[in-house]
């Protein structure tokens, strides 16, 4: 299957209410030789505040933001066409089931696309950073790292990259970080052939559960407190091995001793559950988990120093015992209940609303319809709709591009709902012309000390394009 290695710049670290403003990426073949690539920039979304850090660290200029040709609708519609021109492939960047894979999501919901593109059904996806710790941690010469002040090694692309060999100059603009990341893939594949193929095993939900159901010992690949680390579990009964809300595969730790577990109760597995270190391990099936066969755990601590039989035994224990595995989903279920209900009740907008309720089988089979219309036309078929987060989002769309095609009151409307937001002087979710000056301010006070010329005449350029959106919405 070929590799679709991607990667976004955003206007902010907020994936619920940033935009994308660039977007690049390399198709390879399975043997890492180029099929295509593609390098897109637009303007940022009328009506939106940036981070300035953001555009700092991605090198964007007011006039990028501004001035490019694209807009920030027509560059969404070009990445649609050339993902599904590149279907089927395995989607994956650099740390990008966490961020950039949620923005994108993010920004076709809002834009009225189908959001899991990179995932669904022919295609898959997987996420470089956990291919190169797994790798580090199966091997630490296959990768030569920086190590930081705790001890551990560092995984940042830039890092990574400049330490095996490859320029990393222009790190942090898209297709340059697309690149970076197939560099280091190519030198994983090529220095660790034989695990090259197992990493790639887990790239859609169903794969995972797959092998985790089937096996009665793997060794997990998980990542915390700046380690790589190798665990070996033994997942629960086949038909009980998946956490009932949150979906993800469930094993047990086979450092612990499995036979007390089985007669505790399920408040008492509740206790235990708090407990460290953790007897219960979580395979997060729909990002990309790292499974890997027995043989790696069994070379390291504590599981290096066990009975092989013991642990053997251990895993049928779990394997086989279905009384155990229900009570241990019974115990999850209860668990998530609780969290839920003192889960914060204050509104969600409809940005953030993508996982709470998903858009209609009837809504989605009219998207195309709607982006092939006329601005005027688009209007009215937003009355098709019957999901209001659409409806409300095609308005804000056609506001952005064609405002001209608007009823004056419409128009009014969304300008004031923008003017609200971005003029609020609270702290919101979003970034508001206040939080931004802000943090221009104290950026300023960083970059004067540094005597950096170039950012601070950025941050005044910066400074005055906010000023000029203030004034247009504090007078609507």
């Amino acid at each position: 299957m070929n590799l679709a290695i991607w990667d976004i710049e955003s206007s902010s670290a907020i994936t619920d209410f940033g935009s994308i403003i660039e977007i690049g990426g390399v198709l390879v073949d399975e043997n890492f030789n180029e099929k295509d690539r593609f390098n897109l920039r637009c303007r940022l979304p009328e009506g939106e505040i940036p981070q300035a850090m953001a555009l700092i660290v991605n090198k964007t200029s007011v006039d990028q933001l501004t001035k490019i040709n694209l807009s920030h609708y027509q560059m969404l519609g070009e990445i649609e066409k050339i993902f599904k021109k590149w279907s089927p492939a395995i989607f994956l960047g650099w740390s990008n089931i966490g961020f950039d894979d949620e923005m994108l999501r993010k920004e076709f919901f809002k834009g009225i696309r189908y959001p899991y593109i990179t995932n669904a059904s022919p295609n898959k996806r997987h996420d470089g950073i956990n291919i190169a710790r797994a790798a580090y941690a199966i091997d630490p010469n296959v990768l030569e790292t920086e190590i930081n002040e705790k001890g551990n090694a560092v995984f940042k692309l830039e890092s990574l990259s400049r330490m095996n060999g490859f320029d990393s100059t222009d790190a942090h603009s898209a297709l340059f970080d697309a690149n970076l990341t197939m560099k280091i893939l190519g030198l994983v594949k090529k220095k660790q052939p034989n695990t090259w193929g197992t990493f790639l095993n887990t790239a859609s939900r169903s794969d995972a559960e797959t092998i985790f159901k089937k096996e009665s010992i793997i060794t997990l690949n998980e990542y915390f407190y700046g380690k790589s680390r190798l665990y070996l579990c033994a997942p629960l009964h086949p038909k009980h091995c998946i956490h009932p809300i949150y979906q993800w595969g469930q094993a047990v730790d086979l450092r612990v001793d499995v036979e007390p577990l089985l007669q505790m109760s399920i408040n008492e597995i509740k206790i235990e559950m708090k407990k460290t270190p953790k007897f219960l391990r979580t395979i997060r099936s729909n990002k990309a988990p790292i499974i890997l066969g027995p043989e790696y755990g069994m070379k390291e601590e504590p599981y290096s120093a066990m009975d092989p039989n013991l642990i053997k035994q251990r895993a049928q224990l779990v394997k086989n015992n279905e009384k155990f595995s229900q009570n241990i989903l019974t115990a999850l279920r209860e668990i998530a209940e609780d969290k839920e209900q003192l889960k914060s009740q204050e509104d969600i907008y409809p940005e953030e609303s993508i996982y709470t309720k998903f858009t209609s089988n009837k809504d989605t089979a009219l998207f195309p319809a709607w982006h092939a219309a006329s601005w005027k036309d688009k209007l009215k078929l937003l009355e098709k709709f019957d999901d209001e987060r659409l409806v409300g989002f095609g308005k804000k769309i056609i506001y952005q591009e064609a405002p001209e095609v608007l009823p004056p009151d419409m128009l009014k409307k969304i300008k004031k709902a923008i003017a609200k937001r971005i003029l609020s002087e609270k702290k919101e979710k979003w970034w508001t012309v206040s939080m931004c000056f802000n943090e221009i301010d104290t950026l300023r006070d960083k970059y004067s000390d540094e005597n950096d010329e170039e950012k601070l005449k950025f941050l005044d350029e910066l400074n005055e394009h906010i000023m000029s959106i203030q004034q247009k919405y504090e007078n609507v």
